[in-house]
């Protein structure tokens, strides 16, 4: 089992590059209202300065296709998630747009009802992740906040297991081998358990988080 690791929410530079260095194979930049909002300029000046072959991917919210495109072309992203209720041609017209070389995510926020939302997204052959993640008033991600594992092993990931599943959602270096354990996900994606304060990242704690995901991989 080789997991993909994403390190969420990346503000600067060295956090980047902190990122890259401890093993991530992708980076994450948030577009959309945060405390970890990032602009296409920034980005676009962080990307020279990293491994070609670290995925760069954008978080979008509520945000059109041309709204995308254009972030996806000015950033340099390999990548793209839709952290939000998107219009079902969306992805389509992403693909479209960009061809099988752009990594398309779509997020599922975990309630009673999740499964079914997943069943429903599942057939779209242009969709190439779902990110599971947990759901928070006023929030859309980077909560801190973990769902039950267990639930959603029976609803989501046992069910869907033909698909890349992601694990997010208050993962931290000390609970995510047991979220691994339970979920058998395809990959894990986290902000702020490996933060010092919300935007930036706490060494250690990158450094933790993926280490003990790779001891999961050649342990499960």
């Amino acid at each position: 089992m080789n997991l993909w690791i994403k390190i969420c929410g990346n503000t600067s530079l060295a956090d980047a590059q902190l990122v890259a260095e401890a093993g991530a194979d992708a980076a994450g930049f948030v577009f959309a209202p945060s405390p970890r909002r990032v602009t296409a300029e920034q980005v676009a000046e962080i990307v020279p300065h990293l491994p070609p072959a670290l995925e760069r991917i954008g978080v979008f919210v509520d945000a059109t296709l041309e709204e995308i495109a254009a972030t996806v072309d000015k950033a340099g992203l390999t990548g793209v998630q839709l952290h939000f209720d998107a219009p079902p041609a969306l992805p389509a017209r992403l693909r479209g747009r960009f061809g099988p070389g752009l990594r398309i995510l779509r997020v599922v926020h975990f309630d009673s009802a999740a499964g079914e939302r997943v069943a429903a997204v599942a057939a779209d052959t242009n969709l190439d992740v779902l990110l599971v993640d947990s759901r928070a008033a006023g929030a859309v991600g980077g909560t801190g906040l973990a769902y039950d594992w267990n639930a959603a092993r029976r609803s989501i990931f046992d069910s869907a297991a033909q698909m890349k599943l992601v694990a997010a959602g208050g993962l931290t270096p000390e609970n995510v081998a047991e979220a691994i354990a339970t979920l058998r996900p395809w990959g894990v994606d986290v902000v702020s358990g490996v933060e010092s304060v919300p935007g930036r990242k706490d060494a250690a704690k990158v450094q933790a988080f993926i280490a003990t995901v790779r001891g999961a991989e050649t342990s499960g």
